[in-house]
């Protein structure tokens, strides 16, 4: 077979994002820059770099009449599309900063973002988003321009309001990348803390392009890969990974319709790379438990010892095993079982990586055993976001892998990881205290996370603030038993409670999908059901001690979304509202005690 070769844009070669942008346009002009689904033609569609190029520019030219001057903010809230990359490739190369806000962020906390910033121009999709901002009109008055893709009712703001199609003019010259220092501020990004008011992250360029050249000294990306993007751009490690990454490399991105979508787009796509986070894998992972459970034991045996053959395989093969007989049954169990979940996933994956949060040794385990090669990575939007990545050679599927070259770490108090590197952010925007209580005078970053390191491999132990203490001074990981109980496809959310209590506690949300498939009815709350689910959630839990068990759980009808403020965008728990809102069920659960 033939070696492939690479195509990097090195810092030295381009320091800001718009030369980056610009140098891949000059060498690989009619290569396939981004494929995105037409719904007119009900086809996939191609677009060059060269193509981009013409159309970024046009968006600069738009940029220009807002007379807007280098180091001014504009935000967009757009799902993952080519518009996306095209708004912000136009403000990286004018010197503009970038703001992005998740499309389903609650209109409250979109308001705090646009007056925190300054926000000078706003892009949104359509009618839906603008319905909602009118709960915040009042804090859209430091903006000069809202933009639409779609046209919508002006409600009174004609000046302000404009559709692109009015807005970009119909052709304009070259792109421009102007001459700007490779440490000036790129991007300010919000991220949807689990308390308090979000926090504006300062990201040079330097920070973006520097952590781009570090990961890919850990594994290489080709110019023949496909992305295949539907994590939101406004998570970093999806912006940086799944966006500037594959410009730096000149990889092709597709972007998925919609989450709901995605398995088919997986078929249609078959990407060979795909940022993803560990829901989506859990998710997947419950299916698959749960068609197992109507399969007859004969199909059960044959899939368990098609992984426990493929975890064998992988072991062998990162050198951590030796030859064993059971591999010459390898092709057999591959071909009976592992490929057909291979191309559920699109037949060509060459990395999944997973990232964000962690995911569970048996998740890992399944899906590597199955020949779908996940990576595990580590990071803080504050970093810009990777620390660590597993390189598909040295895969330790437990950890979060080897840190990048020429990032610093080492092990704080309280086995706290501290890290240090070019791709740490400039501070918190207008937010000196809670930049110097996570930055230290030497440099290092405080991550809050607890770790343990081995064979240059590091792992996860816990997280300093979300630790609960009970009554008796013993210490607990909700996250970690959230997510074993997750694991089980009848519950879709899970959050642990017992802080200065004498026991846990679990509120849960059922998922109705699976509720019907096994006749629960998710409304009884009858002593009877309760004592069965809690059974049930304790059953997953074997391998905590003793102390961490599940003594009552109470049923909550309504999912915790975004949109209601009871998780992040990034699907973190907001457990002090979530807390608050359901106080009462939390007292019912230690009445008496």
């Amino acid at each position: 077979m033939r070696e492939q070769k690479t195509d990097y844009i090195l810092l030295k070669e381009a320091d800001t994002l718009g030369a980056l942008f610009q140098e891949r346009v000059r060498r690989t002009p009619d290569a396939v820059a981004y494929t995105q689904f037409d719904p007119t033609s009900e086809s996939w569609l191609d677009t060059s770099w060269r193509e981009m190029g013409r159309e970024v520019a046009r968006w600069q030219a738009a940029f220009q009449q807002e007379d807007l001057k280098p180091g001014e903010r504009v935000a967009l809230m757009l799902r993952n599309c080519r518009e996306w990359a095209m708004f912000d490739l136009a403000a990286q190369g004018l010197g503009l900063v970038t703001v992005p806000i998740y499309t389903n962020d609650r209109p409250e906390n979109i308001g705090y973002i646009l007056q925190d910033a300054g926000v000078r121009l706003l892009l949104l999709e359509g009618d839906e988003q603008w319905q909602n901002l009118q709960q915040i009109r009042h804090q859209l008055a430091g903006l000069n321009r809202i933009l639409t893709i779609e046209p919508v009712d002006p409600m009174g703001l004609q000046p302000r309001l404009a559709s692109l199609a009015d807005w970009l003019p119909a052709e304009a010259g070259e792109y421009e990348a102007a001459d700007i220092a490779s440490n000036a501020l790129a991007s300010l990004v919000y991220t949807s803390g689990t308390t308090g008011r979000s926090k504006g992250v300062m990201l040079s360029h330097r920070n973006i392009l520097w952590n781009i050249e570090a990961g890919l000294k850990l594994i290489t990306i080709y110019p023949t890969d496909r992305f295949l993007s539907f994590l939101p751009l406004s998570h970093t490690l999806e912006r940086t990974v799944g966006y500037y990454m594959p410009i730096a490399v000149g990889a092709n991105v597709a972007y998925a319709r919609s989450i709901p979508q995605l398995g088919e787009d997986l078929m249609e796509i078959k990407p060979t790379i795909m940022i993803s986070v560990p829901r989506i894998f859990e998710r997947v992972y419950a299916k698959i438990q749960a068609k197992l459970a109507d399969d007859s034991a004969v199909a059960r045996k044959l899939f368990n010892a098609a992984v426990e053959t493929g975890w064998l395989r992988f072991e062998h093969d990162q050198g951590r095993a030796p030859w064993s007989a059971k591999l010459a049954l390898w092709p057999l169990y591959k071909k009976l079982v592992a490929s057909k979940i291979q191309a559920k996933l699109g037949g060509q994956l060459r990395i999944a990586v997973s990232g964000g949060a962690a995911l569970t040794p048996e998740i890992a385990k399944l899906f590597i055993g199955l020949g779908v090669p996940i990576l595990q990575g580590y990071g803080l939007t504050e970093t810009s976001p990777i620390i660590t990545a597993n390189p598909l050679e040295d895969n330790v599927p437990a950890s979060v892998g080897r840190v990048l070259p020429g990032i610093e770490t080492k092990i704080g108090e309280n086995d706290e990881l501290l890290s240090r590197s070019p791709s740490v952010m400039l501070g918190y925007w207008n937010n000196q205290e809670a930049t110097s209580d996570v930055i230290d005078s030497e440099g290092w970053l405080h991550t809050g996370d607890k770790v343990r390191i081995e064979n240059e491999h590091i792992f996860i132990t816990g997280r300093l603030k979300e630790i609960i203490v009970l009554a008796n001074g013993e210490k607990v990981p909700p996250a970690d038993m959230e997510m074993c109980i997750d694991l089980d496809a009848l519950f879709e959310q899970a959050m642990v409670i017992g802080e200065a209590k004498p026991f846990l506690t679990t509120l849960i949300v059922l998922n109705k999908e699976a509720c019907e498939a096994e006749s629960i009815d998710p409304t009884d709350t009858s002593e009877q059901q309760l004592e069965l689910l809690t059974a049930r959630v304790a059953s997953h839990l074997g391998s905590f001690p003793g102390y961490a068990r599940i003594r009552r759980i109470a049923l909550v009808q309504e999912p915790w979304t975004p949109e209601n403020g009871l998780i992040t965008p990034t699907l973190k728990l907001r457990r002090s509202r979530i807390l608050e809102q359901h106080s009462t069920e939390v007292e019912t659960l230690y009445s008496g005690h």
